[in-house]
């Protein structure tokens, strides 16, 4: 079984096709970076016409690549949220229209879904798994019982880790996008340097906060000296990781103990989307999970940012399910991921310890 992916719900216009074999045929993106930088940020109207401009090309790209024609294919994947609408428009009707064209199923996947299932690609992750999805738009705690199966156990009340990433490197002047800026940074920083809070560390909710965590590195950078030295700018990167380190960990070693009272076992543990592609995070996240008594999981860094992959993977996977979509299917810019379908919620439910 192989199926064409797209993906377009942000700043990367991506296509692949991928097998049931768990095989890569090809994988293309198209960053848009250099088009954003200017404006040290994704601009939507932006976005959407670079898709317009570059879908078609990456997908006979892609094809090309798998060595493959749209008639051996078994079906089209595509984002359909959530997004920025005009880019995820962009991919589902093209999406709709070659599945129109050639007679194949159509497959709208939630782009949260494709990050949650991006490990089983990459590798073996058989269900019941804890989830922990972490990007610029997203950052929550998940039981993954299954294809269209998913319990939030916590989410951010506020703003996302990802996000923050950005608004610490725009402070500190290091770049966009801030993500990898920081970590950059941070290397060859000192972490004990500027004290910053650790919000909701040691609750027993398992939700996050970021604003206010975002809001001190804002005021300790505005008590520095003009211009901000380099110095500066890697003790603050250093200090603001290990407090993003020191609330992920926290949260984490809570839902992990949650997971082993509910199914009976601790894991595993996966990490993904965009900030799970920061090594000093994955590193001190593998120190949680082997304290839980499980291991952690991640998808390789190429997988963990926006990619056409993990759509088509997703695809795939709800494809063998029997799980399509009508051409009358409608993108959505909000979609919660615990609001997808599937075919094994009830069941997994039933089978909780």
């Amino acid at each position: 079984m192989k199926v064409l992916g797209i993906e377009t719900s942000c700043d990367e216009t991506a296509a692949a096709v991928v097998d049931g074999e768990r095989r890569i045929l090809s994988n293309l993106v198209f960053s848009q970076l250099e088009e954003h930088r200017p404006y040290g940020g994704v601009v939507p109207e932006i976005a959407a016409r670079s898709h317009l401009d570059h879908l078609d090309g990456l997908i006979s790209g892609a094809l090309a690549q798998a060595g493959l024609g749209f008639d051996e294919l078994n079906g089209i994947a595509a984002t359909a949220g959530p997004g920025l609408i005009g880019g995820v428009f962009v991919g589902v009707m093209t999406a709709k229209a070659i599945a129109a064209a050639r007679g194949l199923p159509f497959i709208a996947v939630n782009h949260l879904e494709g990050h949650a299932l991006s490990v089983r690609l990459s590798g073996e992750a058989d269900f019941p798994f804890l989830l922990l999805l972490v990007s610029g738009g997203h950052c929550q705690l998940v039981a993954v019982e299954g294809v269209g199966a998913y319990r939030q156990l916590g989410t951010t009340i506020d703003d996302a880790v990802g996000e923050c990433f950005d608004k610490t490197a725009k402070l500190l002047n290091l770049g966009y996008p801030g993500g990898p800026a920081v970590e950059t940074a941070a290397k060859g920083g000192d972490g004990a340097r500027f004290a910053l809070p650790r919000p909701m560390l040691g609750r027993d909710t398992l939700d996050f906060s970021f604003s206010g965590l975002k809001t001190a590195v804002r005021h300790k950078v505005a008590a520095l000296d003009e211009p901000i030295s380099e110095t500066d700018q890697r003790d603050m990167a250093a200090s603001f990781q290990a407090a993003v380190a020191d609330v992920l960990a926290d949260r984490c070693a809570r839902a992990l103990a949650l997971f082993q009272d509910d199914y009976g076992r601790p894991g595993p543990f996966v990490v993904a989307g965009g900030v799970a592609a920061n090594a000093m995070l994955r590193a001190r996240l593998d120190d949680v999970a082997r304290a839980a008594g499980t291991v952690m999981v991640a998808p390789p860094p190429s997988l963990c940012t926006d990619n056409a992959a993990m759509i088509a993977w997703a695809g795939l996977e709800r494809l063998q399910l029997g799980l399509t979509d009508s051409l009358d299917f409608a993108p959505r810019p909000r979609w919660p991921l615990q609001e997808v379908r599937g075919p094994t919620a009830a069941a997994a439910a039933s089978e909780r310890v």
